[in-house]
């Protein structure tokens, strides 16, 4: 109430310091490591254990979060049946293989038959 008798402006002592400092720790928790990762990545080789370890690891990520939105969802996702979320990771998983390995066709294909079939489905 006070903000809009000054003119509708929020000032920093509204609370403002807190998005930005968010927003930096955000930055920094992640840039930073990307930046480093940059750097140290191009002084190793290609087949490299530490490369080999560092795309293990990137792998079961990915593959950690795959499989969380499959078994434990959230959202709309709640809602569908698992046998629509399985079969839109077996279409994309058959579309990565058949068009030569190219994730993004992978990816794009899974997310068009989850879509299709929420919106079959009524969702």
């Amino acid at each position: 109430m006070a903000n809009e008798a000054k003119g509708g402006h929020m000032s920093w002592d509204d609370g403002w310091w807190a998005y930005a400092f968010i927003a930096i720790a955000g930055w920094l928790a992640t840039d930073l490591w990307r930046w480093l990762g940059v750097l140290a990545g191009n002084r190793l080789r290609e087949d490299s254990e530490a490369l080999n370890w560092v795309r293990a690891v990137a792998t079961a990520l990915v593959a950690a979060v795959v499989a969380k939105l499959i078994l434990y969802p959230t959202g709309i996702l709640e809602q569908s049946p698992l046998w629509l979320r399985l079969g839109a990771i077996a279409a994309g998983t058959l579309a990565f293989f058949v068009f030569r390995q190219k994730p993004a066709i992978g990816i794009g294909t899974a997310i068009a038959a989850l879509g299709i079939g929420l919106f079959l489905l009524g969702f």
